[in-house]
This record gives structure tokens, sequence and C-alpha cells, in this order.
């Protein structure tokens, strides 16, 4: 496992999810964002590939070559954005199914980079 890999990984995995979020809910956020779909559908999506092709890339390196820590820690971290983006900019609060999901899904990215 290389630690150095995995973190500029999650780097780019914060990066791509935030991003990904921005693309998809502006349109609930900004009346101007739902007006121009096409501007958050085109201009956004080269670099949201780019990010999600560096940290699956770092993420895989940093895992030894295996697969599925990087997609299991690639939904964690994209469950953790989406509930902090949500509650943060929308306004929607925290309910015991949220907390609870936002709990198994950092179990789910501890189990990935804490068992050996």
């Amino acid at each position: 496992m290389d630690i150095r890999s995995i973190l500029i990984g999650v780097l780019f995995m914060l990066c791509a999810q935030a991003s990904t979020w921005f693309q998809l809910n502006s349109q609930f956020i900004w009346p101007w964002a739902k007006q121009h779909p096409w501007l958050f559908i085109t201009i956004p999506s080269i670099p949201i590939s780019i990010f999600y092709y560096f940290a699956t890339t770092y993420l895989v390196t940093g895992f030894g070559g295996s697969m599925w820590p990087a997609r299991f820690l690639g939904f964690g971290i994209g469950v953790v954005i989406f509930a902090a983006l949500v509650w943060g900019l929308k306004g929607e609060g925290m309910n015991a199914k949220t907390v609870i999901s936002l709990v198994l899904a950092s179990s789910l990215m501890a189990v990935q980079v804490f068992w050996k």
C-alpha cells in the first residue's frame, strides 16, 4: 500500500465528486443554472473526467493494483461530499437515515484503507 498515491487519489476524488455534485445539482440551487443546462453538461465534463481518471489511477496504484478499494473509496467519498453540499447549500438537514448512511459509507472507506 502506497499512502502517498492514496492521498493524491483521494484529493482527485474529492475534486471529482464535488465537481460532479455542482454539475448535476446546480439547477436546484441557482435559477440561472437551470436555464443553461448545456453549459453545465458540456463545460465541466472534461475537467471532471480528468479528475476521475487520475483519482482512479492513483487509488488503484496506491492499493497495489487492486480496483475494488478504489471503487469503494470513491463511493464513500461521493456520499460524504453529497451530504456536506446538500446540507451546506440546499439546507437539507440530517435525519437518522442519512446519518446511518454516512456512518456506513465511512465504515466502508475505513475497511478499504485500514484492513490489511
